[in-house]
């Protein structure tokens, strides 16, 4: 059994998303991701479908061409290869889930870059 919460130890910071990995089960990679209002992620893809859950907040949230609004309670499914980006309209947490055969560090490199 895996056990974490959304809210402990949450921060946030001005200017990039916090991404902190909440466990690994055998077959997905639960993370959280704390954007403060304003911060963006820029597009990016993954090699691997997710399940984005917008736990807390309101979220721009752009899929190819077009660009959805979330709110708490949100969640979309993606498959691979497919471009999106993010930004916060309010203070956002963000549950992703990636399967066991993703990096988790990818995530990382999208708010270095």
């Amino acid at each position: 059994m895996e056990q974490s919460s959304l809210f402990t130890n949450l921060e946030f910071n001005k200017s990039k998303p916090v991404i902190t990995v909440l466990f690994e089960t055998s077959f997905t990679k639960e993370i959280r991701i704390a954007m403060h209002a304003g911060t963006h992620m820029k597009k990016h893809q993954t090699a691997f479908p997710i399940v984005v859950e917008l736990v807390e907040g309101k979220l721009d949230f752009g899929v190819k061409d077009s660009v959805y609004q979330l709110d708490k309670g949100s969640i979309i499914a993606l498959e691979s290869s497919v471009p999106h980006d993010l930004k916060a309209k309010t203070n956002c947490v963000i549950r992703l889930t990636l399967t066991k055969s993703d990096l988790a560090e990818r995530a990382n490199k999208v708010i270095e870059k």
